[in-house]
């Protein structure tokens, strides 16, 4: 037998407890309270010991089921099932009741200081919407739920913050990667999973997980900034000289379709350069007025 399967026998699962309605049970009390007052005082009869008894043990197993919140059942130790019915119910006072809260819960992990896919050290931290799916496993197969989702947590963010770059980088394909910074909705996706996958054996379920800070370590923030400042320059740099070129070649293309000037391949050439000078450069060009011939 695998240690999956030896892990899934000693699991608890939720099952429905077998609880009754309060009110009921309530009118019942009261009528044996009534019934054991009438006997002892008003007929001091010993036999009104018996009702008060039983009704003084009908109201010792009443419990209050909230919105959203549910009962587990024990029995000397052994899960009997979970109660999730809303309202004032009833079980006999020797059944152990355990309650536990299914609501949706929003937990913020601390900023971690980790390191990208890269090695570089970055500042992240996530937000994690999770609630209790499965009372039994909750309650009895870890030792506190909501100490083993922190800590699940946690690991998780480290473990994906290794598998991605916190940028994308200078390839030619690097507009196709998954970063930290740039794919923020896949990573919290892959997050999720990962948690989900953690968080099982709690009986727990991820409902949303999704960064909630992303930063370079101080360390080398100013250093990272400096070649994110440079790569733009860069790209800003090639879609100048890309666009200069294709207006070139179109006002050669121009010239010569209409005859308006016929140029050697030394006319063109300089025309190209100059034209490009003028597309490329950062400050205005100067005009200069050419009185003479080019061979002049």
């Amino acid at each position: 037998m695998s240690t999956n399967d030896t892990m899934n026998l000693n699991q608890t699962r939720e099952r429905a407890a077998i609880a009754f309605d309060g009110g009921l049970t309530l009118l019942l009390a009261v009528l044996l309270l009534g019934a054991a007052v009438w006997l002892l005082a008003a007929q001091d009869n010993p036999a009104g010991v018996v009702p008060a008894v039983l009704g003084v043990l009908a109201l010792s197993g009443f419990y209050m089921v909230q919105p959203n919140q549910a009962f587990a059942i024990t029995l000397f130790g052994n899960y009997k099932g979970t109660d999730r019915k809303t309202g004032l119910r009833w079980l006999w006072p020797w059944y152990g009741r355990r309650k536990i809260s299914v609501r949706v819960r929003n937990v913020s992990s601390p900023n971690l200081k980790v390191n990208d896919h890269n090695g570089n050290p970055i500042e992240i931290g996530a937000v994690v919407v999770w609630r209790v799916a499965d009372t039994a496993q909750a309650l009895f197969d870890v030792e506190n739920y909501e100490q083993f989702v922190d800590i699940q947590i946690e690991t998780a963010i480290r473990d994906i913050a290794a598998l991605y770059a916190y940028d994308q980088s200078s390839r030619a394909d690097a507009h196709t990667e998954i970063t930290l910074r740039g794919s923020s909705a896949q990573v919290g996706q892959h997050l999720r999973e990962q948690l989900q996958e953690r968080v099982l054996v709690a009986g727990i379920a991820i409902d949303e997980a999704r960064l909630s800070h992303l930063a370079y370590a101080p360390e080398i923030a100013g250093a990272m900034l400096r070649r994110q400042q440079a790569e733009a320059v860069l790209a800003a740099r090639h879609k100048i000289v890309q666009g200069a070129v294709e207006m070139v070649e179109h006002a050669l293309e121009s010239l010569s379709a209409r005859n308006v000037v016929h140029l050697d391949d030394e006319r063109k050439a300089a025309m190209v350069s100059n034209l490009l000078v003028v597309l490329c450069a950062e400050r205005e060009a100067q005009p200069v007025v050419n009185t003479g011939t080019l061979h002049g």
